[in-house]
C-alpha cells in the first residue's frame, strides 16, 4: 500500500523501519555485553592501596630531609626543598608547632598539587592527633 505523499517527513516508512531494527540490534547488542561483562568498583575507594601496608619506612614530612624527600617518586630535589623551607618558615613564626598534621596540609607548599599528593600519600606518614580526654 503506498503512503501518502508527505514532505515534512525525512525519510520514507521502509527507511524508518530500517533505522529503528539498526538501533534495536545496537542496543541489545549493549545491553547483552554490559550484563555480561560487569566489573566490580569498590565504592568508595580503599583510603590505602594494597601496597601502602608492604612498605617497611614512610617517611614523616616533619622530620625528613632534603636527601630522603627527594627520593619519593615524582618529588625531586627542589620540590624537597621546597616543603623543607616551608617547614622552617612555618616553624620560624610558631615554634613547636606540627606544620603537617595530615597529607592535606601539604597543599600549602607550592608545587604540590591533588595529584602529586595521590601518588606521594602511600609513601607518607603523619602524627596521630593527641586523644582528647572525655569532659566530666
Amino acid at each position: 500500500m503506498p503512503e501518502p505523499d508527505d514532505h515534512s517527513l525525512p525519510f520514507t516508512l521502509r527507511q524508518r523501519r530500517a533505522v529503528l531494527g539498526i538501533f534495536s540490534l545496537v542496543s541489545i547488542y549493549l545491553i547483552f555485553l554490559s550484563i555480561r561483562d560487569r566489573r566490580y568498583v569498590p565504592d568508595p575507594l580503599p583510603a590505602e592501596s594494597s601496597l601502602a601496608s608492604q612498605l617497611a619506612d614512610r617517611i614523616d614530612p616533619n622530620t625528613a630531609d632534603i636527601a630522603t624527600l627527594s627520593a619519593l617518586p615524582g618529588l625531586g630535589e627542589k620540590r624537597a626543598a621546597v616543603i623543607i623551607a616551608f617547614r622552617e618558615k612555618v616553624q620560624q613564626r610558631e615554634p613547636g608547632t606540627t606544620v603537617f598534621n595530615s597529607p592535606y596540609d601539604l597543599l600549602k607548599v607550592r608545587g604540590i598539587g591533588i595529584a602529586m599528593l595521590a601518588n606521594l600519600q602511600p609513601y607518607l606518614i603523619f602524627p596521630e592527633p593527641p586523644a582528647t580526654q572525655p569532659s566530666r
